[in-house]
C-alpha cells in the first residue's frame, strides 16, 4: 500500500536514521466515498495535499528544519497501518505502525526552493500564505535523489 507521510528535509538526511511512525495519508475507502467521482490518481493526489498540510504543522514544530514542506511516498504493507477512529480526522489519515527506513522511501515531493517565507507565515495561520501554497505544485525527486534536493 501507497502511504504519503509528512516529514521535513532534515528528516530524510542520511544520518537522521528511519522515520518514525507517525500519522499519514493513503487512499482509503473513506477518502473514495468521499470522493466517488475521483480515479486512483486524483485519490492519491488528495492524499498527498493531506500529507503536505501536516508536514506543514510538523515545520511549525521543528524551528530548525529547513523551511519547505515534504512529502514522503513508501510502500508499507496494509498490515502497518491502523485507520483512525475520529470522525474529525481527514479521510486519507491513517496512523503508521513502525518506522520507515531511507531505503524504504519511492520517491518524495517537496516545495520548490524560495518558499520559507510562506511556510513561516503560513505556520502562524496567515491565510494568504496558506493558500500560496496550496497553488504551489510539490517537486517530485526519484529516491536517489534525496542528496539532490535543495534545501
Amino acid at each position: 500500500m501507497r502511504i504519503y507521510l509528512p516529514a521535513t528535509l532534515d528528516q530524510i538526511e542520511p544520518t537522521a536514521g528511519p522515520l518514525a511512525p507517525r500519522r499519514v495519508h493513503a487512499v482509503t475507502p473513506a477518502l473514495r466515498a468521499m470522493f466517488p467521482d475521483e480515479d486512483d490518481e486524483g485519490l492519491e493526489f488528495a492524499a498527498q495535499l493531506a500529507a503536505a498540510d501536516d508536514s506543514l504543522a510538523l515545520l511549525g514544530e521543528s524551528p530548525r528544519a529547513p523551511r519547505a514542506r515534504l512529502v514522503v511516498s513508501a510502500d508499507v504493507s496494509p498490515d502497518d497501518v491502523l485507520p483512525l477512529d475520529d470522525d474529525d480526522e481527514v479521510p486519507s489519515a491513517l496512523e503508521l505502525l513502525r518506522a520507515v527506513e531511507l531505503e524504504d522511501i519511492a520517491c518524495v515531493h517537496v516545495d520548490e526552493p524560495g518558499v520559507g517565507a510562506d511556510v513561516d507565515a503560513a505556520i502562524t495561520g496567515d491565510d494568504a500564505a496558506i493558500e500560496r501554497l496550496d497553488e504551489r505544485d510539490l517537486l517530485w525527486y526519484d529516491a536517489s535523489e534525496l542528496g539532490a534536493i535543495p534545501r
